[in-house]
């Protein structure tokens, strides 16, 4: 298994089977079973993970491959443009944007709009990732609670391809923001919580053929495994919410 990491002009090198396009918000969940798919399949894929909307940037830029798994309106967004195949839009789990501190820290109240107001105006530093869609949304956020100004010289935003939660775990940032999915992995941080539900974002992931992809038929294959009921706990123990519905792309088709 070939698993890459920044920067994105260096990191896409000679697959053995097929190339995915991988947000980082399934990371934990597609690490945790492509074991399973290696010993199944015998495949080796080559996957770039990062940011949606890194990986969309790159994709405008001529990156492809044979599998994205990217936010469900970046894969309808790529079938508009036609980089992804109509009709092969697979959802697989819904992720929430949750709330992190560094191991052992107080836990704070965000149990409410007005708990997380508190919160945030008694922080020393908060950080959140500007690439990364909870890190796009968050603002929205500080404008709704009506403390963006407020806040604003307490924000760390984390270098490209640094997870949030190791800013927190070096506690450079007393609250880290992101999906709870990216944050679960962390060593040494602790989740609070979701944000609270009038404040919430919950975004689904979804994968995709991309039009022309040399190996459709492995890639069918890893998504049949990733929407397998059997994928569900693993779903689970990284804080998403699985799909209900399963794979309809038939890997022999």
């Amino acid at each position: 298994m070939t698993v890459q990491n920044a920067p994105l002009s260096d990191n896409r090198k000679e697959a053995v089977g097929m190339k995915g396009l991988f947000s980082n918000g399934v990371k934990a969940v597609v690490l945790d079973l492509l074991p399973e798919f290696d010993r199944l399949s015998g495949v080796t894929p080559a996957i770039t993970w990062a940011s949606t909307n890194m990986l969309l940037d790159e994709i405008a830029r001529g990156a492809t491959g044979d599998l994205a798994i990217l936010t469900d309106e970046a894969i309808d967004d790529l079938i508009r443009q036609g980089r992804i195949v109509a009709g092969s839009r697979v959802d697989l789990a819904r992720s929430a944007i949750g709330i992190a501190v560094r191991q052992g820290a107080h836990k704070p109240d965000i149990g409410s709009a007005q708990a997380l107001k508190t919160t945030l105006l008694a922080a020393r530093a908060i950080s959140y990732s500007k690439t990364g869609i909870s890190g796009v949304y968050f603002p929205t956020v500080l404008d709704r609670l009506g403390i963006a100004a407020q806040v604003a010289s307490k924000v760390l935003i984390p270098p490209p391809g640094v997870p949030v939660g190791e800013v927190v775990a070096k506690g450079d940032a007393e609250i880290g923001v992101q999906q709870i999915s990216e944050l679960l992995p962390v060593p040494g941080i602790e989740i609070v919580g979701p944000l609270p539900a009038e404040l919430q974002k919950l975004t689904v992931f979804s994968a995709g053929l991309f039009v022309g992809a040399e190996e459709p038929q492995i890639a069918k294959a890893l998504v049949a495994l990733l929407t397998a009921p059997a994928a569900r706990p693993a779903y689970q123990r990284k804080g998403m919410e699985p799909v209900a519905s399963r794979s309809t792309l038939d890997p022999s088709s």
